[in-house]
């Protein structure tokens, strides 16, 4: 017999499996010799009270032997099979190919960028040299942008597909179990590309393609239906079905759509800065403790409020975590956040954003360029602010929302290095107007939040594509050609690692065979 309970469980003891196992017996009013096994379906940390617990969902096997849990994929050789090119192997291209070989697919990817690890030395340039490769840097190459720029796998897309699917896959080629239980799961940037690596092996080990610095640069159509891809280095790739998931920065994907009359839209976005604290002050605010517990993670937060209608949030909150300069070009400013597997690192950081809407910026409506203009126009005044080598503008959080410059800056993870500016000439009138109010509301909310110890660091601005490529809601192909499917972060229809997997597999499922 199996019976399912929730227990609350102290710090102490949360990795104590007898005294979770005899909890358990108690509260199910039985013998603990009766108990042959138990497994963890959740795990949360509860923190509303000063006495922090964590809250398991336990299936505990009652005269019977335990059936662990165990996914594996069951895919096909697709050596000889109908092709179907991929663009990009972020994480919607990659699980794309995942799902073409349980299908019978042939998937080629064609990557921009290069492989995982050979992309840091890249991303060491940017941070050391401020070089950035335009081809390869923090949001092109295998694994996309949140291999080294994020880790977390938390999503609220439950309805979109099977997200238990996505993480078992990810658990099968590397990741900690953990991620299948966890209330907030994190598979950490030092983790993802192993993991990465090892599902690009399974997917050439079953007959697919992976074809690293090879850039689409033309998509060719016959009387409305797709039918190759052009390539920089010359090569043409031909198949009857493309899946186009090129992430929110190839903005040279939305230049050929427009080149070709193809139907985009602009599409509402986030911009702000982030905000980085020491962690003790968020572990303090959050687990209402001068000290954090050994057993507790460090602390995440996640605010929200509405300042003239309209709404200023956290947004990628990255604990013990590392602001990173993902800008894809020479002459722009774009700050992201990512924590380690461990999430050791003495600082927390937050992007904190305010959603741009289309009747914020002229034309907007019939324009589907404008949105794109003013993140770049944004990006490139931080640029110069910063001064160059992607040092980015900065300012302390109280002297910001006190409109005045900081006389220095507090040590950050920042590793190009910040300079002082006022950030009200960075960022637009109503963002910085919002912000400014917004930020003695979440002190509020949240004490210790704010202080002239966190810093604010611009500019964030590739929360999401600020353009959408039209597909149709049930093929999900483009309204104009058969056979091409945008896909997740850069067609405007996912946000985050989780949700472009989901959304790039459900592309896969759109294409009859």
């Amino acid at each position: 017999m199996q019976q399912e309970i929730e227990l609350a469980i102290g710090p102490d003891h949360i990795h104590d499996q007898d005294y979770i196992l005899r909890q358990g017996a108690k509260q199910l009013n039985i013998s603990p010799k009766r108990i042959n096994g138990i497994y963890i379906r959740k795990r949360s940390i509860d923190a509303r009270s000063k006495q922090v617990v964590f809250r398991l969902r336990i299936v505990f096997y009652i005269d019977e032997h335990p059936q662990p849990f165990c996914y594996q994929s069951t895919l096909k050789n697709v050596r000889d099979a109908k092709p179907v090119i991929i663009i990009g192997a972020g994480p919607a291209g990659l699980f794309a190919a995942y799902r073409c070989l349980e299908r019978g697919l042939k998937p080629i990817i064609l990557e921009r960028g290069k492989p995982v690890r050979e992309r840091r030395r890249d991303l060491a340039k940017i941070n050391r040299e401020g070089i950035v490769n335009p081809e390869s840097n923090y949001c092109y190459g295998e694994g996309g942008a949140g291999t080294y720029s994020d880790g977390k796998l938390y999503t609220r897309s439950n309805k979109r597909g099977d997200v238990h699917k996505v993480l078992s896959i990810f658990v099968e080629h590397g990741a900690d179990e953990d991620i299948l239980i966890d209330a907030r799961p994190h598979i950490g940037t030092n983790k993802l590309p192993h993991i990465i690596e090892s599902m690009r092996h399974k997917i050439l080990e079953m007959g697919g393609e992976v074809h690293f610095e090879t850039k689409v640069v033309d998509i060719v159509e016959k009387f409305g239906q797709v039918h190759s891809v052009k390539t920089e280095n010359g090569h043409t790739f031909c198949a009857e079905h493309v899946i186009l998931a090129t992430g929110h920065s190839a903005r040279d994907i939305f230049q050929l759509f427009r080149n070709k009359n193809w139907l985009l839209e602009a599409k509402p976005f986030a911009l702000g800065v982030r905000i980085e604290h020491p962690q003790h002050i968020i572990d303090s605010a959050q687990y209402h403790c001068a000290v954090r517990h050994d057993n507790l993670p460090p602390a995440y937060y996640s605010l929200v409020e509405q300042v003239n209608n309209r709404g200023v949030f956290s947004f990628c909150m990255c604990p013990g975590g590392i602001i990173a300069p993902c800008a894809t070009d020479f002459d722009e400013i774009v700050v992201n956040g990512w924590s380690p597997s461990k999430r050791n690192n003495p600082h927390a950081n937050s992007g904190t954003v305010i959603q741009i809407n289309l009747d914020d910026v002229p034309n907007a409506a019939t324009n589907p360029f404008a949105l794109l203009d003013f993140q770049r126009a944004v990006e490139h005044k931080a640029y110069q602010l910063g001064g160059g080598n992607f040092v980015a503008p900065a300012q302390r959080m109280v002297d910001f929302v006190e409109n005045r410059v900081s006389l220095d800056l507090p040590k950050n993870s920042y590793k190009p290095g910040t300079r002082s500016v006022d950030l009200n000439e960075v960022l637009p009138d109503f963002v910085h107007t919002a912000l400014r109010k917004a930020l003695p509301l979440f002190g509020k909310k949240m004490r210790g939040y704010y202080t002239n110890e966190a810093i604010l660091v611009g500019v964030e601005s590739r929360t999401s594509s600020p353009v959408r490529i039209p597909r149709d809601k049930e093929t999900l192909q483009h309204p104009q050609i058969k056979g091409l499917y945008p896909c997740a972060e850069g067609a405007g229809y996912a946000g985050g690692i989780v949700s472009a997997a989901i959304d790039g597999i459900n592309c896969v499922d759109a294409i009859k065979i």
